[in-house]
């Protein structure tokens, strides 16, 4: 059955086409657990009025107006006037299997018929609550919207102001509609944030409040490990430079011991005469006193000098190292 067709089937059967008994709203969508009102209004003279609800008979009104309600949820309210008759049939804390057909059966005229919806809120909850993250760490933050119907609007304030999100997913479980949002957030400051959930007959979104708490970056950590590594690595540099210095003070050592030996032999394989010896001519005796040289002819002034100059070399290398 097309659209246009089953609307102006509605409008025949509330009568605003013939001109006689009107029925108002033709659709009604509520929310659950509110009030559902629905007017009749004619000028014909009228015997007796019932409603129905999904086929079902729930209320009678009778010409003298004594209301006749089925169940205790159901009643009439007469707003008629001299030239008008008008009846308000009100159904409260209507459940969701309300929705369905209204019906008015007014006797000897045609049967009104109005269609009414109703919507389920259900709750909203942002997951873990209040949050702490350190400063410029990405926050995934989820929102979980149960037990609604229709499936619900899901959206996210931050400080305030409207984020988008489009990743948002949502099943039906026993008629019902169970959506899930996420919203991924980087942690600058500290700020309120809120998950909110609506369908069209709430006037106001049902929402879920949370914070997302941001801790400065904490540098003593990064402090103490950056010293520690400079630490190590005096240390480190440190052994290498001991190693460094032992192993030119024992390359130093060698070559001394090496021109050691190569000095030695020359001085313990005897010689003539001393280097440091002139001979002066006339029978003269040499100008070299007995005392610098020893039994074996050698110079106690050169074996002394020897080893003054070792005595220095090995002063002047400890000193350098």
């Amino acid at each position: 059955m097309g659209s246009p067709f089953f609307k102006l089937l509605l409008l025949y059967s509330s009568g605003a086409v013939l001109g006689g008994p009107t029925l108002e709203p033709l659709n009604a969508t509520v929310l659950q657990g509110s009030k559902a009102r629905f007017n009749v209004s004619l000028s014909e003279s009228w015997v007796s009025m019932t409603w129905s609800l999904k086929n079902v008979l729930v209320l009678t009104i009778t010409k003298q107006g004594v209301v006749l309600p089925h169940e205790s949820r159901f009643h009439a309210e007469n707003y008629s006037s001299a030239d008008t008759h008008r009846w308000e049939f009100i159904i409260q804390n209507v459940w969701r299997n309300d929705s369905g057909p209204v019906s008015c059966n007014i006797q000897n005229l045609p049967t009104l018929t109005a269609l009414l919806s109703v919507q389920v809120n259900g709750s909203v909850n942002i997951v873990g609550g209040n949050l702490t993250m350190a400063q410029g760490h990405l926050a995934v933050l989820r929102c979980e919207a149960s037990g609604w119907f229709p499936k619900p609007t899901v959206n996210w304030e931050l400080d305030g102001a409207l984020q988008n999100s489009s990743n948002t997913t949502s099943e039906a479980l026993n008629g019902l509609y169970n959506s899930t949002s996420l919203l991924t957030v980087r942690a600058v400051n500290s700020v309120p944030v809120m998950c909110l959930a609506s369908v069209s007959t709430l006037t106001t979104p049902q929402s879920n409040l949370i914070y997302l708490l941001v801790e400065p970056q904490n540098w003593t950590v990064l402090i103490a490990i950056v010293c520690s590594i400079g630490g190590l690595a005096l240390l480190v540099l440190l052994i290498l430079g001991i190693l460094f210095c032992c192993k030119r003070r024992n390359d130093a050592k060698s070559r001394y011991q090496e021109e050691m030996r190569r000095t030695m032999p020359s001085v313990s394989g005897g010689v003539a005469a001393p280097n440091n010896l002139t001979y002066v001519g006339g029978g003269n005796t040499p100008s070299v006193t007995p005392s610098e040289f020893n039994d074996s002819g050698y110079s106690q002034t050169k074996v002394s000098n020897i080893f003054e100059v070792i005595n220095t070399c090995e002063l002047s290398y400890i000193v350098w190292c």
